[in-house]
C-alpha cells in the first residue's frame, strides 16, 4: 500500500509541475515562411482558447529578412525551439527555390533571448566539409533542433542528398551544435530513412510513453508517417536501428501534404499534428492523445495575409507576447 501511495504521490507531483508550467503560457506563436517567392520569416499569434485562429504579427510583414541572415538570401522551413538555458533556437533551410529544388548547400543557425533580436550564422557544407562526400550536397533540407539529454547538447538534424551517389536519395542525418550555436560539430551522422526519400522530420519526446516520436514526409508520395525510439541515437555502427517500423499515413486528407509539425496544447495531454496541403491551398490541424490516432480539428485556408508554409508552433508567456507586440505593433 505504501508503494502504491508513493507512486500516486509522485505522479501527482509530476502532473502538478506540468500543469503549473503550462499555466504560464497564454498564446501560441507560429513562425513560418509564406510562399516560394517570399522566403522570409513571419510570425502569427493565436490564443490558447482559440489555438487554430492565427493572426499575423507586424501588420502581415516579415519579422526577419532572409537578406540579412542567409547566403542564398532566402530561408525556408523555420524550426523554433525553446531551450533549457533561456535561449530560443531557430534553424532554417538556406535556399531560394527560384534557383531550383537542388540549389541549397547549407543551413542557417539562429538564437535569441527575446524572439526579436537574433544572432545568426551560416553553415555552408561545401566549405565546411571540403574533401568529404558532404561537400557534394545538392540539398540540406528542413533542419530542426532537439535537446539530447544523453549528449547534453542540442542536436540539429536535416535531410541530405548528394550528387556523387553516396547519398542517392534524401536521408536524415544529424550533428550536434557547438556551445554558442554558431556551427556544427563533426561530420553528419546517419539518423533515419524509410528506404526512399525522407524529408521534413519533426521529433518530439513524449513523457507519457517515454518515447521519441519522429514524424516525416514520404517524399514522392505526399504522406506523413512516424517512427518511435526510446533513445535519439544508436551505438556506433548501428545507426538508424533504434527506430520502430513506420506507422501508416497519419494525415486526414487525400491530397499531398508536407511540412509536418507536432506540438502540445497548453495544459493538455493532447498533441496537434499540423501540415501544409501545399497544392490545395489550406493547412490542417489534427489532434491526438496517443500520437498515433489523429482527428481533424481545424482547416485553415492559406490566403490573404496568412499563408503559412512549413513552420513551427510554440507556446508563449504573456510577458513574451508583450515583448513581441511592442516590437511588432501595427504602425
Amino acid at each position: 500500500m505504501k508503494t502504491k501511495l508513493f507512486l500516486l504521490t509522485a505522479l501527482f507531483a509530476v502532473s502538478s509541475v506540468f500543469t503549473a508550467v503550462a499555466q504560464k503560457y497564454t498564446k501560441y506563436l507560429f513562425v513560418y515562411f509564406p510562399s516560394n517567392d517570399n522566403e522570409n520569416i513571419y510570425y502569427a499569434l493565436s490564443d490558447k482558447n482559440d489555438p487554430f485562429n492565427f493572426v499575423p504579427m507586424n501588420d502581415g510583414k516579415m519579422v526577419v529578412s532572409a537578406d540579412s541572415i542567409a547566403l542564398k538570401k532566402g530561408v525556408r522551413d523555420p524550426h523554433l525551439l525553446r531551450g533549457k538555458d533561456g535561449w530560443f533556437y531557430m534553424v532554417n533551410t538556406d535556399m531560394r527555390c527560384a534557383e531550383g529544388w537542388a540549389s541549397n548547400r547549407g543551413i542557417v543557425l539562429m538564437r535569441s533571448k527575446d524572439l526579436v533580436n537574433w544572432q545568426h550564422s551560416t553553415v555552408h557544407f561545401p566549405d565546411k566539409y571540403k574533401g568529404t562526400n558532404f561537400a557534394n550536397v545538392t540539398r540540406v533540407w528542413a533542419p530542426e533542433t532537439i535537446w539530447d539529454p544523453v549528449a547534453k547538447k542540442y542536436m540539429v538534424y536535416f535531410s541530405l542528398l548528394t550528387n556523387d551517389g553516396t547519398i542517392p536519395y534524401d536521408k536524415v542525418f544529424y550533428c550536434y551544435a557547438n556551445e554558442d550555436f554558431t556551427d556544427l560539430e563533426g561530420e553528419p551522422t546517419y539518423l533515419y530513412d524509410r528506404g526512399s526519400a525522407t524529408i521534413d522530420m519533426d521529433i518530439v519526446y513524449n513523457e507519457k510513453d517515454h518515447l521519441y516520436h519522429a514524424f516525416y514526409k514520404n517524399e514522392g508520395q505526399g504522406g506523413i508517417c512516424k517512427v518511435t525510439a526510446s533513445s535519439l541515437t544508436a551505438p556506433k555502427g548501428k545507426e538508424g536501428t533504434q527506430w520502430s517500423a513506420p506507422s501508416s499515413t497519419l494525415q486526414q486528407t487525400k491530397v499531398a501534404v508536407e511540412g509536418a509539425g507536432i506540438w502540445r496544447l497548453i495544459g493538455s495531454d493532447a498533441w496537434i499534428l499540423m501540415y501544409d496541403c501545399y497544392g490545395s491551398g489550406y493547412y490542417q490541424f489534427c489532434e491526438s492523445t496517443d500520437l498515433l490516432n489523429f482527428k481533424l480539428k481545424a482547416q485553415t485556408n492559406t490566403s490573404g495575409m496568412f499563408t503559412p508554409r512549413h513552420g513551427t508552433v510554440l507556446p508563449l508567456t504573456m510577458k513574451e507576447v508583450k515583448k513581441l507586440e511592442k516590437a511588432f505593433r501595427k504602425k
